[in-house]
């Protein structure tokens, strides 16, 4: 008996919509012509569909959608071009599996049903998924192919069960976000499927931004030896052949890579014509305007500076040089006539009480009611410019500088924003529509960052360096330590329980805040879910 003929795989690395089934199949129909030359092209997990398709799956007229795109795709494997391995939310004995369709010589040949269903973190699948029994190899051309969805990639006994009943090659179709370090991680568990089971692996990952996610794409294979051969570049959409080698970028560089195309998928997927937000002439403002301009283009950015009297030259001459630099249209509104407005419309009720955080709270809303005007009548999308340290701290003001339709930063704690604009001065990154060289002033990055809602005011009156908080906020947030564990590592316990007690009082506004791009092991939102109303104050 003579040996099967090799198989020819190409990957499709590419970037769906959720939801835009007809969409998709056409994204799979374009990759297939690029891929004309290949056996089998192999798709991310859930392709069809998008993911995550969340409560879509619930909806028996989304997945009628499906199974006749499914149909249709299937029949043209019958024609000239490979076969194709793609992702769909299927239906067996009438349940809805997170599946995986084998579709060659006209017809669904195989359906591969992913078993484990992750429910933790962002991950929600164990609600509206059934999970499918350990999966058995799938005939191809005479070879046997194991099929791993995603997360079952991470446990041994499926590829333990795909290689005892034979299987020659094992093939992950992911829908996997990026988090900072989780590449690695991802690799490892492929690294260690390998040397259980002696087979090569061929890793494909989605591309592209889906609400609070951001997927890198980074598609990868490795031989029997565990040996890396070949790896695509991350976040961007690429198909073809098994074949050659893409470095992952350093760290900083991925954190900006994903915050970009977060940014550029939430605006063009939801059909915004473009951003519109306050530019202050500080750090965050600052750099939310350099990643809309590389993930839009400048001419698709709008900057508003809005002066009060509190505003120093510093920063209209910093705002003005950002613009510029970026090549955004930059406009002035004073903000001071509206705040003498509202000063005299509440001096009825406030009387002879002082000036508190009220006046500076109206402030930011007078600039939020400004930008939200502009989204109104004009179109664009209001760009939130809030940090995680100031969500974790609640350093931020609900209905002012908190409003908008995306937070970029909202994962992004204050010192790796330091880090993200001293890089972007000195890169431009792949992929990007803003300028080259630098983007913003020196002095924006090394002056004391201020809300400048009071006189000589600064961050640091009210929050400890920035140093300090992020690494006691990394702590409590992605680590949930107590405030012993923390002040046995050095912390000062009083700072840290000051801290904690602001962390845990901000989770009202929280709940309000626009999304943003996740990037760490525990965002808040889906990550993170804490109930407003808690009773247990006890971090000791």
């Amino acid at each position: 008996m003579t040996n099967p003929v090799p198989l020819s795989l190409a990957l499709a690395q590419i970037n769906p919509v959720v939801g835009d089934v007809l969409g998709n199949a056409d994204k799979i129909r374009a990759a297939r012509a690029l891929a004309a030359d290949a056996d089998l092209l192999i798709f991310p997990e859930l392709t069809v569909s998008g993911y995550p398709p969340e409560d879509l799956v619930l909806k028996s007229a989304f997945l009628d959608e499906v199974e006749r795109a499914v149909a249709a795709l299937a029949v043209e494997t019958a024609s000239k071009g490979p076969a194709l391995l793609i992702g769909a939310p299927w239906r067996v004995a009438g349940r809805c599996h997170n599946a995986c369709l084998l579709l060659d010589r006209g017809q669904v040949a195989a359906v591969c049903l992913k078993r484990y269903l992750p429910n933790y973190g962002v991950f929600d699948e164990a609600r509206v998924f059934a999970p499918g029994p350990l999966p058995l190899p799938v005939n191809f051309r005479g070879h046997k192919l194991g099929v791993m969805v995603c997360e079952d990639m991470w446990y041994a006994d499926v590829a333990a069960a795909l290689a005892a009943a034979g299987a020659e090659i094992l093939l992950v179709p992911n829908g996997s976000p990026f988090e900072v370090d989780k590449p690695d991680r991802r690799l490892g568990h492929a690294k260690a499927r390998v040397a259980e089971t002696g087979l090569g692996l061929v890793y494909v990952n989605q591309v592209g931004g889906q609400d609070e996610l951001v997927f890198d794409g980074g598609s990868f294979v490795l031989d029997h030896a565990g040996a890396e051969i070949a790896r695509f570049p991350a976040w961007q959409e690429r198909v073809g052949l098994i074949g050659g080698a893409a470095p992952p970028g350093l760290r900083t560089e991925m954190v900006y890579q994903a915050l970009m195309l977060g940014l550029r998928d939430y605006v063009g997927k939801n059909g915004f014509p473009g951003v519109v937000l306050g530019l202050s002439g500080g750090i965050d403002s600052a750099l939310c305007a350099a990643l809309a301009a590389d993930a839009l283009g400048g001419d698709r950015v709008w900057c508003v500076m809005m002066p009060s009297p509190y505003t120093s030259q510093d920063s209209l001459d910093d705002a003005e040089a950002v613009a510029r630099l970026l090549g955004c249209r930059l406009d002035t509104l004073g903000i001071e006539p509206a705040m003498g407005l509202f000063e005299g419309l509440l001096a009825p009720l406030f009387g002879d009480k002082p000036a508190d955080v009220t006046e500076e709270n109206l402030q930011s809303r007078l600039r939020g009611l400004t930008l939200m005007a502009l989204s109104n009548k004009f179109g664009p999308m209001v760009l939130s410019t809030g940090n995680k340290s100031e969500m974790s701290t609640g350093y931020a003001t609900l209905y002012g500088d908190m409003c908008g339709g995306f937070a970029v930063l909202k994962d992004v704690y204050k010192t790796e924003v330091f880090d993200l604009c001293r890089w972007r001065n000195r890169h431009r990154p792949a992929g990007a529509l803003g300028p080259d060289g630098p983007v913003m002033p020196d002095r924006v990055i090394t002056k004391p960052p201020s809300a400048e809602l009071k006189p000589d005011q600064t961050d640091q009156d009210t929050l400890p360096p920035y140093a300090v908080l992020d690494a006691i906020l990394e702590g409590l947030v992605e680590g949930e330590r107590s405030v012993d564990d923390l002040a046995a590592q050095g912390f000062d316990a009083d700072v840290v329980r000051r801290i904690w007690r602001m962390l845990d009082r901000a989770e009202y506004k929280r709940r309000q805040a626009a999304p943003g791009v996740k990037i760490t092991s525990r965002s808040f939102g889906r990550d993170r879910r804490y109930p407003i109303t808690n009773g247990f104050t006890r971090m000791v």
